[in-house]
């Protein structure tokens, strides 16, 4: 490790924020967490820090916090909020960034990527694709669910940054990539063939095997929109693969069914709606992917929740 590490700054202290925050200061690198108003500080300063639940093994981190408006220059941000706060999030700490401050940006689905870029011009946006599982069994308090990878790497930028070690250090199984891109529409296009149709079956994800017809339908449209789309990567053995990854994770939930039953608001527009409106603009036509989201927009209109 370096003698002395550049401070990391997360913003959102979701179950990837602080599965990232926690291992982090666990290795020794300088933390604060960015908390979006005084009453969630508050909170977090009555529970006494962060707590990870690794392997049956509890242990609490009193990292520091702060509020948006602290000035306090940020050199490298880590943004695990939900796609539809990241632009907003970023904007409120955009001041405080330095010059040639590195963004990673943590996010579901695609749109809010390039969305925080062409806000922050100055800054160097890493996005990352990660399939580590964790959830929060109370507020500040997240369990390590399974151990996954993180893909990190920069459209723009192939050279990797020098403090990849850190993550090393971490235990934070990681590598950077040049096909960053590949890796988030993959990603997208397996969390569109299996996400809504769970909340609209009102299932765990290996209950979609009873429906194996409407997700290989499913599947074979994301193949022609996804190659429609320029990204023939994304696309190979889609099919294959979202029917590995429904028999693995048989016994969960998707993120989407969790929030709909949690009453909060899902990424419908930074993963059906995205794939909706990029294929429109290819001149793709998608009428499976655009009545799904129909009846996911009519869904969560229904229980009272936002459809956008």
């Amino acid at each position: 490790m370096p003698l002395k590490s550049t401070r990391w700054h997360i913003l959102g202290a979701g179950s990837l924020g602080t599965l990232w925050a926690t291992r982090l200061v666990r290795a020794g690198m300088p933390v604060r967490l960015i908390l979006r108003n005084a009453a969630r500080l508050a909170a977090y300063n009555a529970k006494g820090g962060l707590t990870l639940s690794e392997q049956g093994q509890r242990q609490t981190f009193d990292i520091p916090a702060q509020t948006f408006d602290v000035q306090e220059p940020i050199q490298r941000l880590l943004v695990a909020c939900k796609a539809y706060d990241a632009e907003h999030a970023v904007a409120s700490v955009a001041s405080r960034l330095t010059s040639g401050a590195e963004i990673l940006l943590l996010q579901n689905g695609l749109g809010s990527q390039d969305a925080v870029a062409a806000l922050v011009p100055q800054a160097r946006c890493i996005f990352v694709s990660s399939t580590e599982g964790a959830f929060r069994d109370e507020d500040f308090s997240v369990v390590f669910a399974g151990q996954g990878f993180n893909w990190l790497g920069d459209p723009h930028h192939e050279e990797p940054p020098q403090w990849l070690n850190e993550l090393t250090g971490a235990g934070i199984a990681h590598q950077w990539t040049s096909a960053i891109l590949d890796r988030l529409w993959r990603k997208l296009a397996l969390n569109c063939a299996i996400n809504p149709l769970t909340v609209l079956h009102g299932c765990r994800n290996g209950e979609l095997q009873a429906h194996a017809e409407e997700v290989r339908a499913l599947c074979d449209e994301l193949v022609q929109a996804l190659q429609s789309c320029g990204q023939p990567q994304a696309a190979i053995g889609l099919h294959e693969e979202v029917m590995r990854v429904i028999e693995a994770t048989a016994a969960n939930y998707s993120s989407m069914y969790q929030d709909v039953a949690q009453g909060r608001r899902t990424e419908i527009s930074y993963l059906l709606g995205h794939v909706c409106k990029a294929a429109a603009l290819s001149g793709y036509d998608v009428p499976l992917m655009t009545r799904l989201r129909a009846r996911l927009i009519d869904h969560l209109i229904g229980k009272g929740l936002p459809s956008n």
